[in-house]
């Protein structure tokens, strides 16, 4: 049996792994860019990421220092980083 305050999320790095599979599947709105908050949602939603934690603060984060996401100045949306690169490999 799993404890109950267990967090898959916990680790930033597995939260930016996940994080970044979110806008691949996603629609962009316009150049490039898919809306936080939809990402959010997913990542409470399906991936059962915590909104009372922050994994999902953490994994952005990490993200955009790997260069994995591009966030917009504003906050509110994310580019993914050019196909060139490496996004999901070590």
């Amino acid at each position: 049996m799993k404890p109950l305050d267990e967090r898959p999320y916990a680790d930033p790095e597995t939260a930016a792994r996940k994080l970044v599979e979110i806008p691949s599947a996603t629609p962009a709105v316009q150049d490039g860019r898919i809306y936080i908050e939809r990402i959010n949602a997913q990542f409470v939603a399906l991936l059962k990421g915590s909104r009372g934690h922050p994994e999902f603060g953490a994994g952005i984060r990490y993200a955009v220092e790997k260069g994995w996401l591009d966030l917009h100045e504003s906050g509110t949306c994310v580019r993914l980083a050019p196909a060139d690169k490496d996004l999901l490999g070590g």
